[in-house]
């Protein structure tokens, strides 16, 4: 089963009862959409997830980065090749609507890269805003495991 399909299947399962069911199933699509995109090394794909603005905040290890630009910088430097960015998978995934047009995300994170003996993980927190555009990560925090 593709990472996002599981995704799908763990959120549908654990959603909050208050979520409306249009908007699980739209961010799922997105949420589905960067992990396929990552699992074949399209970081550009991955990208459209995220609302492209100066107010995107991404915070993880120990910055936190200011605008879509400076989130996807640290992305490009991070995963410089398709090797680099090996398979991303998500888990124990939970939603619940904020308000009508924003609502938040927690789970967990997997990614196995080709030569690491132990895949890298952890755990993060999404927050989602319904744009002109769609649904879009306006706040990424996530954690790796030690």
């Amino acid at each position: 089963m593709r990472p996002g399909a599981a995704a799908v299947l763990l959120l549908a399962a654990g959603c909050a009862a208050g979520a409306r069911g249009s908007d699980r199933e739209a961010i799922l699509a997105v949420l589905d959409a960067q992990a396929a995109a990552w699992n074949r090394g399209d970081l550009d794909a991955f990208l459209l997830g995220y609302h492209r603005s100066p107010t995107t905040v991404f915070a993880g290890g120990d910055r936190v980065h200011r605008g879509f630009d400076a989130m996807a910088e640290r992305y490009r430097v991070s995963f410089p090749t398709r090797e680099k960015m090996g398979r991303l998978s998500f888990s124990g995934l939970s939603f619940e609507s904020l308000e009508g047009d924003a609502a938040v995300m927690t789970g967990a994170w997997e990614l196995e890269a080709a030569g690491e003996e132990r895949g890298r993980g952890g755990v993060f927190t999404l927050l989602w805003r319904r744009l002109e555009d769609g649904w879009k990560i306006v706040h990424d925090h996530t954690s790796s495991r030690p």
